[in-house]
């Protein structure tokens, strides 16, 4: 698709052409508002110009303005330059991978913030109801934050005690275990969902967000059960075709539970829903788990990803006994 910097009258806005052009490519929802979000900020920076009549020059000095007067992460510069490449050369038609000197910015070497097994009690401790689950479901089964609050009630199977992960990063699928210790309060959980969705159904509504273009072909699945979320928002939203629908939860509702959590518990790493499943495979591998089994149930496409967690095994510096301690 091929878009001129003077778009006729009539002719789509730019944010509509990058939504338009994002959704095929499978990405999710929050990349999609990213590389909205990295456009506009774009577009605002050189003075509401349009992007057909800048060029490499005006991306590279937006970069240097994230860097150098934004102080933005590693990560944020990245996503920046992913959007901005997607902008040009998917919806704009230009390709800019000629420009050798856009250099990404280099991610600095961390190791993850890991909380101990007594942090994790301290920090569950402190939640209850949806947020509690949901940090459970992350410390327990390994799942990101999203993928969690994006289960559908299909998902869950209690016999075999897995859960199914549908397009999770990198839209792959995969399957981890379900918490036997959460079983019973989530199947608890879920029957307060049904009566809602039912309650929904009978004022006219109850249709769930359904992905990609399975709605078109099948209709009537938006309303079945098992499609609905494990965790819907407690209110319904008007969509854009203007019927209400309850989406799950938001990320932001967890996040903050989270955050108070830690600090309640007492905790003083600088832990984030992130942490949970860090912890999870570093524990997994405390208790002797293979590496391989740990990035399966991770979704890491390379084992070399899941390899950051393998500094749990080492004692002190690198393994190594202090001779303080032979005193």
């Amino acid at each position: 698709m091929s878009v001129s910097p003077r778009a006729p009258a009539g002719a789509p806005r730019l944010v509509q052409l990058v939504r338009r052009t994002v959704r095929p490519h499978h990405s999710s929802p929050t990349t999609e508002e990213a590389y909205v979000a990295w456009v506009r900020r774009y577009v605002r920076h050189h003075k509401m110009k349009h992007p057909g009549e800048l060029g490499s020059a005006d991306v590279r000095a937006f970069l240097a303005w994230l860097a150098e007067r934004k102080g933005l992460s590693a990560s944020s510069q990245t996503q920046a330059l992913s959007a901005l490449l997607f902008l040009y050369r998917e919806v704009l038609g230009r390709d800019l991978a000629q420009v050798g000197d856009i250099v990404r910015a280099k991610q600095p070497s961390r190791l993850p913030v890991v909380l101990t097994r007594e942090e994790v009690r301290a920090l569950l401790a402190q939640l209850n109801g949806t947020a509690k689950m949901v940090a459970i479901l992350m410390y327990g089964s390994g799942l990101r934050l999203l993928e969690a609050l994006q289960l559908r009630v299909k998902d869950l199977d209690f016999a075999g005690g897995e859960i199914r992960i549908r397009r999770a990063k990198g839209a792959r699928d995969r399957v981890t275990m379900l918490p036997g210790a959460l079983s019973a309060e989530l199947e608890q959980h879920l029957e307060r969902v049904r009566r809602l969705h039912r309650r929904d159904i009978a004022q006219g509504h109850g249709r769930a967000p359904l992905p990609g273009a399975f709605e078109r072909k099948s209709p009537g699945a938006a309303k079945d059960w098992g499609w609905q979320y494990v965790f819907p928002a407690s209110r319904r939203h008007l969509t854009a075709a203007g019927d209400l629908r309850r989406h799950h939860v938001h990320e932001s509702v967890i996040q903050r539970a989270v955050r108070e959590a830690v600090q309640q518990a007492g905790v003083a790493k600088r832990a984030t829903c992130h942490s949970l499943r860090h912890s999870f495979a570093t524990h997994l591998l405390q208790d002797g788990y293979d590496i391989r089994t740990v990035q399966e149930l991770l979704g890491h496409r390379d084992v070399a990803t899941t390899m950051i967690y393998t500094h749990v095994l080492n004692r002190g510096g690198l393994g190594v006994r202090s001779p303080a301690d032979r005193l």
